[in-house]
């Protein structure tokens, strides 16, 4: 992509930020159709296409059916199942789709739903990992493959893409998303809805996407997964929201609500955010599907006294799908008939469901997505594993490289230390729908393949199968060091050594949040005997989460970020470390000095007192850390080097119809290419609100050879300028505006620019 349209593309998606609908239009063709079949249902059918179970294969097959199961056979035979998750294949799809076919009344086809993350059968990095590519065609890209394999197993519609903005990262499913940004967080899910989407959903080759969750899941206390979320109206609207307006206005199929609770209603039943927001203001017409239960669960929260009650609150908030809760299928017709709930609310839901069945084509062809033949060659194909090692490779950060120690020299005697040096499941992450465990290529095959001269192997420190409160999990041992001393011994008579360390694929992912994220387990006792006997180390990182790593910047002359990187990953990250690609990820979320200093995010506010004269200690801070983050957002190295310059901007004001343009001159110093992602922020200096101390707004990929100087340029508008304001109104206020550009978010040069249009003022 050249340097103009990426710029034209971020500007693109800030303008889905701030104007009206913009997504799928209503066919009338479509509409007509919809509404004939609504007319001919009874309440029990229109009932069924909002409920959801989450069924297996053998539900349909032979035997006799015993309680649930029972109940859910007449359901689906019926026609009071509109769609099912968790149900997979070309032939186990077919199979339920003409049970139902064959028996329901109307024959209204079902949705098959699932969990496509970051990859259906082939894995690619999780999208945390992805995210830190800042490569939006890359993870629109991989979202396509994985929606090509998936419809090949007979999937409808994912789960995906989750874009809760988050701050914490011991929240498990951070994971899951794109980081603790806003703007970065709406870019790159709307690059993971096109990828999902295609061009229509029509085409079998496609499947409907899912912006979850909303809203505020990502801001749970404590970082603890389905915990109560306590954040102001401003932070809601100007930090949470933000993503999910963007991927209305691209067109998103549907939407999936939160777990928790905002202003104290649940997500599930929260009216301002479904009624008010999304099908208000928004003018949002797709599907909205309850999370797992959480209908039920509104129960949970204390305000529904049983199961009915929660069925009322959820249809009145706008929640069209009951995902396994059975509140709908058992309570919506009662509610009904009493005239509690209105025919028309039940009416509207099932048109928005049948809606997107006619749109997928199923009507035409119930059977379309579920190829056999189709299955068998594009899952796992050469194209898939070649597309996973790519996007490994863009995915990794550089986060320290002192005396150039990385690329490695393979002449050099080479020690691989870790417990996950030689894992080949903890690649493929958390989510990672059908993927088979253990078939990713574990870092040590990668290595092994590579002509080393001398490479050894030993694990310090083991697996484990623990007790992570009430589920097991495979963690890092706490108490067996029987493999320190051969693990000291190998680093002992070596030149250099590769410590492979970080967490398993389910020590993050929902459920899986940590009090505490530094190394767990003996990974630092372990570390810091190897360092003791060879300084010489570069640390590698598999993880779902930041880290808390400030003894490990303090001392290991190399760390390089991996993440969980898929398939693929264990040979994308031998060619970084011998220098066979030059690594350019960038953090798409910051690096805490330590856990206690979480949130620790780029856009904080400057508070009433951000900093104070020397020798004061009544100012915002800890007074046993540095405030700042360890790598900020947006950090990341590279083998290349360069040099910022000539910053500049083409005028001091600007105007409501008018632009600014700012720009900077980048060189690479040194003699690798490489590539360079450069981000602009702003700052809002005074508002009717508080307001960050910075936002990113825009940012470039560039590659540039040795040597090769280029002049990035971007467009500010007024578009760029406006948040949620005091009286929650969305637009711009006059004043004082910041520019900053650079490599991070921590950079602090800058140059002002006054926004004087008075009508803005009203």
């Amino acid at each position: 992509m050249t340097s103009l349209s990426i710029c034209k593309f971020s500007t693109l998606f800030t303008l889905l930020l701030i104007t009206p609908f913009l997504g799928r239009t209503q066919d009338r063709n479509i509409t007509s159709k919809v509404d004939s079949l609504l007319s001919i249902m009874t309440l029990d059918e229109k009932i069924g296409q909002l409920n959801q179970y989450s069924v297996g294969a053998e539900l349909t097959g032979p035997g006799s059916k015993e309680g649930q199961d029972s109940i859910r056979y007449e359901h689906l035979k019926n026609g009071q199942v509109g769609s099912v998750l968790n149900l997979v294949g070309a032939k186990e799809t077919a199979d339920l789709q003409r049970f139902v076919m064959e028996n329901s009344r109307l024959k209204i086809p079902m949705l098959f739903a699932y969990d496509v993350i970051h990859g259906y059968k082939t894995m690619f990095p999780i999208p945390l990992g992805e995210s830190a590519s800042w490569n939006l065609e890359l993870m629109q890209e991989t979202a396509a493959a994985a929606a090509k394999e998936a419809a090949a197993a007979g999937i409808h519609w994912t789960f995906a893409p989750m874009i809760d903005v988050s701050v914490d990262p011991r929240w498990g499913r951070v994971m899951e998303g794109g980081g603790e940004d806003p703007y970065l967080n709406s870019v790159i899910g709307v690059a993971r809805i096109k990828g999902f989407q295609g061009e229509s959903l029509s085409d079998p080759f496609t499947i409907a996407a899912c912006a979850k969750h909303f809203a505020g899941y990502g801001y749970g206390e404590a970082g603890m997964d389905y915990n109560n979320v306590i954040v102001n109206r401003e932070t809601l609207l100007n930090q949470i929201i933000p993503p999910f307006k963007a991927a209305a206005d691209a067109g998103v199929a549907t939407f999936m609500n939160a777990f928790n609770d905002i202003d104290g209603i649940p997500s599930t039943a929260n009216q301002y955010l479904q009624r008010k927001l999304l099908r208000g203001d928004w003018g949002f017409e797709g599907v909205m599907v309850s999370d797992w239960n959480s209908i039920g669960e509104i129960m949970s929260h204390g305000v529904a006294k049983d199961l009915k009650d929660a069925a009322r609150q959820a249809i009145l908030a706008g929640s069209d799908i009951d995902m396994e809760a059975s509140a709908y299928v058992n309570h919506l017709k009662e509610l009904v008939e009493e005239g509690t709930v209105s025919i028309d609310l039940i009416d509207e839901a099932v048109r928005r469901v049948l809606y997107l069945k006619y749109e997928l084509g199923l009507f035409d062809n119930p059977y379309a997505y579920s190829d056999e033949a189709r299955e068998k060659e594009v899952i796992l194909s050469e194209e898939m594993m070649a597309l996973s090692k790519r996007a490994a490779l863009e995915s990794m950060v550089l986060l320290k490289n002192e005396n150039q120690l990385l690329p490695l020299d393979p002449s050099k005697k080479t020690a691989v230390i870790g417990p996950l040096a030689k894992d080949k499941d903890s690649p493929l992450g958390n989510w990672r729908a059908k993927a088979e465990s253990n078939s990713a290529v574990s870092l040590w095959e990668a290595l092994e393949k590579r002509n080393f001269k001398a490479l050894t192997h030993e694990e310090g420190c083991k697996l484990s199968v623990g007790k992570n409160n009430f589920f097991e999990v495979l963690t890092i041992e706490e108490e067996d060091r029987s493999s320190f001393a051969s693990a000291i011994e190998a680093a002992k008579s070596s030149e250099q050594v590769i410590m492979v360390l970080g967490e398993t694929a389910f020590m993050s992912g929902e459920g899986r949040s940590r009090s505490s994220i530094e190394l767990a387990g003996l990974q630092k006792e372990l570390l810091k005997a190897v360092y003791e006997v060879n300084q010489n180390i570069v640390l590698v990182l598999m993880n779902g989460r930041p880290l808390a790593l400030s003894w490990e910047d303090e001392h290991i002359p190399a760390i390089l970020e991996t993440w969980h990187l898929g398939h693929m990953g264990a040979e994308a990250i031998a060619d970084v470390l011998l220098g066979e690609y030059n690594p350019h990820g960038k953090l798409p979320i910051s690096f805490p000095r330590a856990t206690g200093q979480i949130p620790v995010q780029y856009n904080h506010k400057t508070t009433g007192r951000p900093n104070t004269q020397g020798g004061q200690v009544f100012f915002t801070h800890h007074n046993d850390i540095e405030r700042t983050a360890l790598y900020p957002f947006g950090f990341g190295l590279s083998y290349s080097t360069f040099e910022y310059s000539d910053f500049k901007i083409n005028a001091t004001e600007m105007t409501a119809s008018g632009s600014i343009k700012a720009s900077i001159v980048v060189k690479n110093s040194s003699d690798i290419d490489g590539y360079e992602v450069v981000q602009l922020y702003l700052q809002d200096v005074v508002g009717s609100v508080t307001r960050p101390v910075k936002e990113l707004k825009g940012f470039e990929r560039v590659k540039l050879k040795a040597g090769e100087s280029k002049t990035i340029s971007f467009e500010i508008t007024e578009d760029q300028l406006k948040f949620y304001r005091a009286n929650e109104t969305f637009g711009s206020e006059p004043g004082e505006f910041r520019v900053f550009i650079g490599p991070h978010s921590a950079i602090d040069e800058y140059l002002s620019f006054e926004l004087i249009d008075d009508r803005l003022k009203n």
